[in-house]
C-alpha cells in the first residue's frame, strides 16, 4: 500500500494526532494529596514512554480551601514546608529536580507512610533524589518562600480558575488546563497513553466543562490506609 492509499484520519483521531506530537504537560501538585500522587506516577510513565515532555508546578490545597473545615480535617496545611522546599529546589535547580524531589517525597509519604510535615522526611526525600538537604533549611530561612508559593498558586487559579489537584496544563503551562484525571492506580502502558490522548483532546475541546463519577476504588497507598484508621 502506497502513501496515497493510506486512509486519512478522521474525527477525534485526526484532531488528537495533530497536537500530540511533542506535547508538553505542566503538572501542578500538592504533595499531601494521595490522588495527585497516583496521577503523577501516570504522567511520569508517559514521559518515560516518550509520549510527553513534563514540567512541574505548585498548588496549595491549604490556600484553595482556606477556612473550610474539610481542609483542616484532611491536613492540607501539613504540606506547606514541602511546598516551600519544592519552590527553592525549582528556583535553584530547575523543574526536573523538582520532579525528582516530589517523586521521592511522594513515595515516602504515600507508599511508606512517612509524615509529610516532619523535617526528617523532607531531608530524606531531598537526599533520595540526589539533592542537598540544606535546601530545606534555605526554604525555611527564606521568609518570602511561602509568599512565592502562594503567588504561583494564585496565578494559576486566577488565570485558569483551577480548584484542586491533580491539574495538568498543556503547551508547557500556556495551553488549556484541566483538573484530573483522578485515578486510583497507574494503568498499563497502553492504557496510560490512551487515557492521556483522550484527556488531552477533552482539554482542547473548548465547549467541554465537566465529566465526573464517584470514586469507586481508593488508591492502594499507606497514606490512605492510615487516614482510614485515624
Amino acid at each position: 500500500m502506497g502513501t496515497s492509499d493510506v486512509p486519512p484520519l478522521v474525527g477525534i483521531a485526526a484532531k488528537a494526532r495533530s497536537f500530540l506530537v511533542g506535547e508538553h504537560v505542566r503538572f501542578y501538585f500538592d504533595p499531601v494529596c494521595p490522588w495527585c500522587y497516583q496521577t503523577s506516577r501516570w504522567v511520569r510513565r508517559l514521559r518515560d514512554l516518550g509520549e510527553i515532555e513534563l514540567s512541574w508546578g505548585l498548588f496549595s490545597l491549604e490556600l484553595v480551601n482556606a477556612g473550610r473545615g474539610e481542609s483542616m480535617r484532611k491536613g492540607h496545611a501539613r504540606s506547606a514546608t514541602s511546598l516551600r522546599t519544592a519552590l527553592v529546589v525549582d528556583e535553584e535547580l530547575g523543574s526536573a529536580a523538582t520532579g525528582d524531589f516530589y517523586a521521592s517525597l511522594g513515595r515516602m509519604v504515600h507508599e511508606e507512610g512517612a509524615a509529610i510535615e516532619e523535617a526528617a522526611t523532607i531531608e530524606a526525600a531531598l537526599e533520595d533524589a540526589g539533592l542537598n538537604a540544606v535546601l530545606l533549611h534555605k526554604a525555611l530561612a527564606d521568609d518570602g518562600s511561602w509568599e512565592r508559593v502562594s503567588a504561583q498558586h494564585r496565578a494559576l487559579v486566577e488565570t485558569t480558575r483551577s480548584f484542586g489537584v491533580p491539574t495538568i496544563a498543556l503547551d508547557g503551562g500556556d495551553g488549556p488546563t484541566i483538573f484530573g484525571p483522578v485515578i486510583s492506580r497507574v494503568p498499563s502502558d497502553e492504557d496510560a497513553v490512551e487515557l492521556f490522548r483522550h484527556v488531552a483532546w477533552l482539554a482542547r475541546f473548548e465547549d467541554f466543562s465537566e465529566l465526573k463519577r464517584e470514586r469507586l476504588t481508593k488508591p492502594d497507598l499507606e497514606s490512605v490506609r492510615r487516614r482510614r484508621r485515624a
